[in-house]
């Protein structure tokens, strides 16, 4: 048995192993590069094998760094089917559409400059792949529940278990048959943080022969839920009550909007912040990210079902949420003065309608923007984070005087503690663990911390390396 590794080694994208036996080939995971001016190139020269000798995937969650290339896979010949749970599926209709449609509209407008530029478009600006042919791969996915027996193939068995990241997010479980023996490989996929709302703590895995896990947080702690809260009971309470402003929460549609609507309707609902605040949730993604997860309610943990169950029962005393869809609704909350909170794509806030929303709130002191999730370098976010006293918004220089909150506990990956906490509960040690999906000095932190804590054999691959196992 051979494993390669061909995305997230040494890098915290485009997640994609390959593992070949006698019998069988298969992927687990098939991510887009994201990031840097390398990113393109990278998802233009993928795979770096025949696609046609793949005979399935399997996938751990539907974030594009997981997932975005699948259907560049089936371009290049892929004709198998990807394995995933129902949400995973779910959501991947949403996520891969989107995803085909912006490669399609980037084609375009590249076309469209080189035209004025008298110039023939290039291959190069030919889309990765277009929303027919993402279509095309939605229909090859096979959905399971968590703890179903996956037969992928004669020799492959599989199975899904929450790992508490994102909705529908798994650890894959994979035994393996080859000769007389079998193996079993152990995919952590992204690792949740434990007592985070909406989702529940990753599940606990005993034993593996082979052990991939991820170690995007594998040098920092993340700060604790309580102090968050906390933060974000004050900068509400200060923005609305005290200066009578907006509340600007610049949020990624899937996941970290669902816990921001969480926390605040809770709030609510306990009377720690104002209950008559309007909260406008303006991203047709995260819309559709929202329905999606409580049409799988039954995935969320305890304490964000009992909301659910008191919102049916008191419908009355619910919140003023209003998700809005054109763009002219977008437009009209940036009428409203005072007493909105105003959740908003992208994350970073380097595109979609975030940026009109920061173009009308920033100037204003009596307003605050609060940055709920990671701010990569170069972006907008991570300028309004490092304090910066002006910013450039649709070529205009526009003053920061609103007040700049960062809630540094929703991230949704597990922090160094968390994933030694998951490994802790092995019964035994693998024969093998690869530490893979974090930047390169994190990744190789991170295996000297599991030797010296555990003792156990720790490789750390570069892209493109392959092991025989």
């Amino acid at each position: 048995m051979k494993l390669s590794f061909h995305g997230a080694a040494h890098e915290v994208t485009g997640s994609c192993y390959r593992i070949d036996s006698q019998e069988v080939s298969f992927l687990v995971d098939c991510g887009m590069f994201q990031g840097g001016r390398a990113a393109e190139a990278k998802n233009r020269r993928f795979p770096d094998f025949d696609a046609r000798e793949i005979d399935f995937v399997l996938l751990t969650h539907a974030h594009i760094d997981h997932s975005g290339l699948l259907p560049r896979l089936m371009v290049m010949g892929f004709r198998g089917p990807v394995y995933c749970t129902r949400a995973t599926a779910d959501l991947l209709e949403v996520l891969l559409l989107d995803s085909a449609h912006i490669q399609e509209k980037e084609a375009e407008w590249a076309n469209r400059a080189q035209r004025k530029k008298r110039r023939t478009p290039v291959q190069d600006s030919a889309p990765l792949y277009t929303v027919n042919q993402a279509q095309d791969l939605l229909r090859r996915l096979r959905p399971f529940e968590y703890g179903a027996e996956v037969v992928a193939h004669d020799r492959v068995r599989a199975c899904f278990r929450d790992a508490g990241h994102i909705l529908g997010s798994a650890i894959i479980e994979v035994r393996l048959e080859e000769g007389s023996g079998t193996r079993k490989l152990v995919f952590s996929g992204d690792l949740g943080q434990p007592g985070r709302p909406l989702m529940e703590d990753p599940t606990a895995i005993a034993e593996a022969d082979i052990l991939l896990v991820e170690s995007t947080y594998g040098n920092r702690l993340h700060k604790g839920l309580p102090e968050t809260v906390e933060e974000l009971v004050h900068a509400v309470n200060d923005t609305l009550v005290r200066k009578r402003g907006n509340v600007v929460i610049p949020a990624f549609a899937v996941g970290r909007t669902q816990e921001i609507l969480y926390l605040l309707v809770d709030l609510m609902r306990r009377q720690r912040i104002p209950g008559n605040a309007a909260i406008f949730v303006d991203s047709p993604m995260a819309q559709k990210a929202t329905r999606l997860t409580l049409k799988h309610w039954q995935l969320l943990d305890r304490e964000s079902r009992a909301l659910l169950g008191w919102g049916r029962e008191n419908r009355d005393e619910l919140p003023y949420i209003r998700f809005t869809e054109t763009p002219e609704e977008s437009m009209q909350i940036n009428k409203i003065r005072q007493g909105a909170i105003i959740i908003s794509a992208s994350g970073m806030c380097d595109a979609g309608r975030i940026k009109h929303h920061l173009m009308h709130n920033l100037p204003r002191a009596e307003c605050s923007v609060l940055i709920a999730g990671f701010q990569a370098a170069g972006s907008l976010g991570r300028r309004l984070v490092d304090r910066m006293p002006s910013v450039r918004l649709f070529q205009e220089t526009v003053p920061v005087r609103a007040d700049i909150y960062t809630l540094g506990g929703l991230s949704a990956h597990a922090d160094r503690d968390a994933v030694l906490g998951w490994l802790g509960q092995f019964k035994r040690a693998p024969q093998q663990t690869f530490v893979v999906h974090g930047e390169s000095d994190t990744a190789l932190g991170f295996g000297e911390t599991i030797r010296q804590r555990f003792g156990w054999r720790v490789v750390v691959p570069g892209i493109g390396e392959s092991f025989d196992l």
